[in-house]
């Protein structure tokens, strides 16, 4: 079976999830992008935009993601974007630890079938998920205080680089965690290169 196949199997798994979050949601929100993608984003949940469109990170903060992408001379369709909860929680609010529990298992099988080089936790959520799966639960803080920082860690797939980021909607909260973001982009670009 090849990727394509695994991820479609993996998807119509997501259809049938019979969750509180499933119920209440427009669309399943799976990822989107290239499942043969070096780098992967991960944040944690979907959003109101999100949920009506059934893509990722397509609201204002998927807006600022396309301008990071952009400022590092990346687009869109050459990662792999997704979230932890593949639904979106009421009044978009953080998810639970018992959400991240049920979800968690297909973002494994996504990671499984990409296996990515490169993995971007956007915000805390994904970050100490992250971390927590691949035996860095030691390196979990705060996101401003491990923002941007390289984990390295070996895979039967080889090295995997982790880089917590700050999640882009905090920019449209507090427009001067926007260059913040850029220069950690940057450190992401040398990392890609």
């Amino acid at each position: 079976m090849d990727k394509q196949e695994k991820m479609k199997e993996l998807q119509d798994k997501l259809k049938d999830i019979d969750t509180d979050l499933a119920k209440q949601a427009n669309n399943l929100v799976m990822g989107e992008g290239d499942i043969n993608a070096d780098i992967v984003f991960i944040g944690e949940a979907p959003g109101f935009n999100e949920d009506k469109q059934g893509k990722p990170f397509v609201g204002r903060a998927g807006g600022i993601l396309d301008d990071l992408l952009e400022s590092i001379s990346m687009k869109r369709d050459e990662i792999y974007i997704t979230n932890i909860v593949k639904h979106r929680p009421p009044r978009n609010r953080n998810p639970t630890i018992e959400e991240i529990k049920i979800y968690s298992p297909y973002l494994d099988e996504q990671l499984g079938i990409i296996k990515p080089k490169i993995i971007c936790c956007l915000g805390n959520f994904a970050t100490k998920y992250i971390l927590e799966k691949y035996g860095l639960k030691d390196k979990i803080e705060g996101i401003t205080k491990i923002r941007g920082q390289v984990f390295k860690i070996s895979t039967l797939s080889g090295i995997v680089k982790i880089i917590p980021l700050f999640h882009p909607a905090v920019a449209t909260y507090d427009p001067n965690k926007l260059e913040t973001l850029k220069k950690d982009f940057e450190i992401l670009k040398k990392e890609i290169e």
